[in-house]
């Protein structure tokens, strides 16, 4: 079943067009993967403690999955409005963000630097400014694709739910909880004196509050929700089921944000 349900989201991919950018920047994301994990091992310089290539693994793994996304959403779309151009130039949008931020992570592992939180010089401060201004166009353009969806008769009444308020709580508690950390100057609240507490791989902090748990449920709504949403309408749940969802997820990541906020770790070790 779970074949079948994988095989039915990937074959558009394969033999549509409309959703061409969009593959291509899941393919150039999934590259990126392999590229930083492998340079990674042979380059082992580390930043804080933590080696300098583990940032641009991480955003180029979070792309893969966003775009991985909206490659399978416009495929699916009907092509009324998969082919509008609307959705092609949110692609190149899209893309071009994307470029530009990966290259700047890049070129900063490269030097050893911050990419992030970097005001040591004016350039640096105007990159991570841009950075932001960058973040909240990824966020904010997957409403454009999911306000079509959400009336496309190609999908489900549930996917349809799930698709659309995937991209309004991702966009709006992205924006909260994004903001509030880019303000922050920090992931931290609170003094991180030890860099090896942390969770592996993801690097969060097993001794203060860390607000990159829940900006990691804010950023994934999209994927959750939709898929929840598969789930519903193969099942005959209703759409209610969204509803309830979309509550209980949001609800979640509050609670982790308010967590992190009074210098409380997601788990401390």
């Amino acid at each position: 079943m779970k074949v079948q349900v994988m095989s039915d989201l990937l074959a558009p991919l394969l033999v549509q067009g409309r959703s061409l950018v969009f593959v291509q920047l899941t393919v150039l994301s999934a590259l990126l993967v392999i590229v930083t994990l492998i340079w990674g091992q042979l380059d082992q310089r580390t930043l804080d403690g933590v080696p300098v290539w583990v940032k641009p693994a991480k955003f180029s793994i979070s792309f893969l999955v966003h775009f991985a996304t909206l490659a399978i959403i416009v495929a699916l779309m009907s092509p009324e409005n998969a082919e509008l151009r609307i959705v092609a130039g949110v692609g190149w949008v899209l893309a071009t963000v994307f470029v530009a931020e990966m290259a700047y992570l890049i070129f900063q592992a490269v030097q050893a630097q911050h990419s992030h939180f970097n005001d040591t010089t004016s350039f640096h401060s105007m990159m991570y400014s841009l950075m932001g201004v960058g973040a909240v166009v990824l966020i904010a353009l997957p409403v454009v694709i999911a306000w079509l969806a959400k009336g496309d008769i190609a999908f489900g009444p549930a996917t349809q739910s799930g698709i659309w308020w995937g991209a309004i709580i991702s966009f709006v508690l992205t924006v909260i909880i994004g903001g509030y950390l880019g303000s922050n100057g920090s992931h931290f609240v609170g003094d991180q004196s030890n860099p090896e507490l942390v969770l592996p791989f993801f690097g969060w902090s097993t001794e203060v509050g860390d607000l990159r748990p829940a900006h990691f449920l804010s950023l994934h709504a999209l994927q959750v929700l939709p898929l929840i949403g598969l789930w519903a309408d193969r099942t005959d749940q209703g759409i209610t089921t969204i509803w309830v969802a979309g509550f209980i997820y949001s609800a979640l990541t509050v609670a982790l944000f308010i967590q992190a906020l009074f210098g409380q770790p997601l788990i401390r070790i």
